[in-house]
Formats: C-alpha cells, sequence, structure tokens
C-alpha cells in the first residue's frame, strides 16, 4: 500500500475532504480528530492491519506521519 493510499484511508476513517491530510498535519490542527475518530482509527488499524493499538499508543501520534509511520 502506497503512501497515498494510506493517507486516503486515513481521510475517509476521519471524514475529511480527499486530498487535505499530508504527513506534517498535525492532528490537533484536525478538527475531525475527536474522541470517536481516535476509535475509528484503533479499528482501522486492527481490520486493515492487523494491529492492536492502544489509546497510550493513539496519545503518542503528533502528526499524520506518526499514523503512517505505524500503518507500516
Amino acid at each position: 500500500m502506497t503512501a497515498e493510499e494510506k493517507i486516503a484511508m486515513l481521510e475517509d476513517v476521519l471524514e475529511v475532504e480527499q486530498g487535505t491530510l499530508r504527513p506534517e498535519t498535525a492532528l490537533a490542527d484536525i478538527d475531525e480528530y475527536t474522541s470517536i475518530a481516535k476509535l475509528s482509527v484503533i479499528v482501522m488499524f486492527d481490520d486493515e492491519f492487523g494491529k492492536k493499538i492502544t489509546g497510550e499508543k493513539l496519545r503518542e501520534f503528533k502528526t499524520v506521519g506518526d499514523i503512517l509511520a505505524e500503518m507500516g
């Protein structure tokens, strides 16, 4: 999966307009990055990548790039 495909998947999960996220985008700057969206990210990791992400790990993510790096 390419970085662009991963970003597109994350945009779908966060319900933001396609093409708006970049690796350097700060998660704190994304209005849609709410507690519900964070749960959706946890589910995405489990469903799409077979990875278990804890709330603690999720809090370590500061940018979209941090999430992409964890996707592998």
